[in-house]
């Protein structure tokens, strides 16, 4: 497979080409800032992400995916300002930072869990980082792009000519004579934090010793570091979202290469738009978002969610709403039965490997090849089942083409009822006695053990839909 994806720097799409050449790939995606719950939106860059591995792996590639948990020195402000995240939900909540973080990364990977997002090879929490980070900050430090101002150490952006070629920024205009509102020892608009002291909170929960004094990291070190630490001064692949790219993805270039004095640090910037709601983008700052949980409490599945997703082309804003949701609920359900058809037709829901339709397999993966074109990807699936033989051939190009898609479609249709599900008294009240521990699993944020119930249940072939109000089973 000859994979183009649309490369932010430049601005067009191009033929991946791995650094080192051969089947190996280097991927770091920005990761979650463990202070709240995940939001609907955050996940869609996580379901891009696995897009992206599941393809690249399936096309042969030994993909390395690095992903950093950001506990520590995460402010609301990009630009060095407003508060510290993390500092300020362990003061609501009356828990430490450390505390706050290890519940929210474990809610995290709970969710991306249900939503079958496989799992990086290697993640890494900041905090677990600092040395890396005071590491490479010596030496953008000797390398002459920095300069120290009321106790904190800053990256001079004047002293690095290509400052912000990824967002299309023009240094003349972030230069000597434009002071920020947020912190007057800047001598350029565009200059950010490397390490800060006590100067910038009073009392700040994690501090380390350093080289410039007691203090923290500024958010932007944190990712070069343990990219470069993981991934070497070299990495083919970078993501996030397109609110990255004028700041947080713009430092990084300008620390990383300015300490590496290797250009360029990143070869390909993959960057997914906005899940969008009326309101406008999602946002935990603004209040009232959606989590995966409340999607869940209004009788959807975590893999709906994920249908829902892969319906739009991830550097397209896709528009949310629970019509639309309940849509691709629909077609996901669709979707299961058609398989369980072929399935049942050929009598055989889990074939001997075999290979798959080829004609059908080269339009799918023409439409990964393409920028990672999800919409049309699915298309394709449906135009199998659809319009290709009742085959052990057509299940298994299903099943192929599922191994990117990840909706769980062996799973859905080996699932075989239980042989004993005579709805006689006893049967029911075992039922309700694991829907009611199910539900008190979820008043206590144990969604493992809730998620547990809900498959084990699944496997004897019974579907819990849960709504605002009650939560229901069916037989399936």
């Amino acid at each position: 497979m000859a994979f183009t994806f649309y490369n932010t720097l430049g601005r067009e799409k191009q033929l991946f080409e791995p650094v080192q050449g051969g089947k190996t790939a280097g991927f770091y995606g920005c990761g979650p800032t463990v202070y709240n719950y995940a939001h609907i939106g955050n996940l869609r860059a996580y379901v891009h992400h696995d897009i992206l591995v599941r393809s690249l792996r399936r096309a042969g590639y030994d993909v390395k995916h690095v992903m950093n948990i950001t506990d520590v020195g995460h402010l609301s402000d990009d630009a060095d300002g407003g508060d510290d995240k993390m500092v300020k939900s362990a003061e609501e909540r009356g828990k430490s930072v450390l505390e706050i973080a290890d519940f929210y990364t474990k809610a995290f990977f709970n969710d991306t869990d249900r939503m079958n997002i496989t799992r990086p090879t290697i993640v890494c929490k900041a905090t677990e980082h600092i040395a890396e980070m005071i590491d490479l900050i010596k030496k953008i430090e000797k390398n002459g792009f920095t300069y120290s101002a009321g106790g904190n150490l800053y990256f001079d952006i004047s002293k690095f000519s290509s400052y912000g070629e990824l967002a299309l920024l023009r240094l003349d205009d972030l230069k000597a004579g434009a002071r920020t509102d947020q912190d007057d020892n800047k001598r350029n608009q565009g200059d950010f934090v490397l390490w800060f002291t006590k100067s910038k909170f009073e009392n700040q929960a994690l501090v380390w010793e350093s080289p410039w004094g007691r203090g923290y990291p500024g958010w932007h070190i944190e990712c070069s570091a343990m990219s470069i630490k993981y991934l070497g001064e070299n990495i083919d692949i970078h993501a996030g979202g397109i609110d990255h790219i004028p700041i947080h993805h713009t430092n990084e270039i300008a620390q990383s290469e300015a300490a590496t004095g290797k250009k360029p640090w990143v070869k390909y910037w993959l960057h997914n738009e906005f899940l969008v709601m009326d309101s406008g983008k999602m946002s935990k700052s603004a209040g009232g978002f959606l989590t995966l949980q409340t999607l869940i409490d209004e009788g959807f599945e975590p893999l709906d969610y994920r249908y829902f997703l892969l319906g739009g082309h991830y550097r397209s804003q896709l528009k949310f709403s629970f019509e639309s949701l309940q849509g691709a609920k629909n077609s996901r359900k669709s979707l299961i039965d058609k398989v369980r058809n072929l399935a049942a037709k050929i009598n055989a829901p889990l074939p001997a490997p075999c290979s798959p339709l080829p004609e059908y397999i080269e339009d799918f993966d023409k439409a990964l090849e393409d920028d990672l074109n999800t919409p049309r990807a699915l298309a394709e699936l449906w135009g199998l089942l659809r319009d290709g033989p009742a085959t052990a051939q057509a299940l298994d190009a299903v099943f192929d083409m599922d191994k990117v898609l990840g909706l769980g479609l062996k799973d859905a249709i080996n699932i075989k009822p239980d042989e004993n599900l005579a709805e006689d008294g006893e049967f029911v009240r075992e039922i309700e006695e694991l829907i009611a521990k199910r539900a008190e699993a979820k008043k206590a944020k144990d969604f493992a053990a809730a998620d547990n119930i809900r498959q084990s249940l699944k496997d004897r072939g019974i579907i819990l839909e849960d709504s605002s109000s009650k939560t229901v089973w069916r037989k399936l």
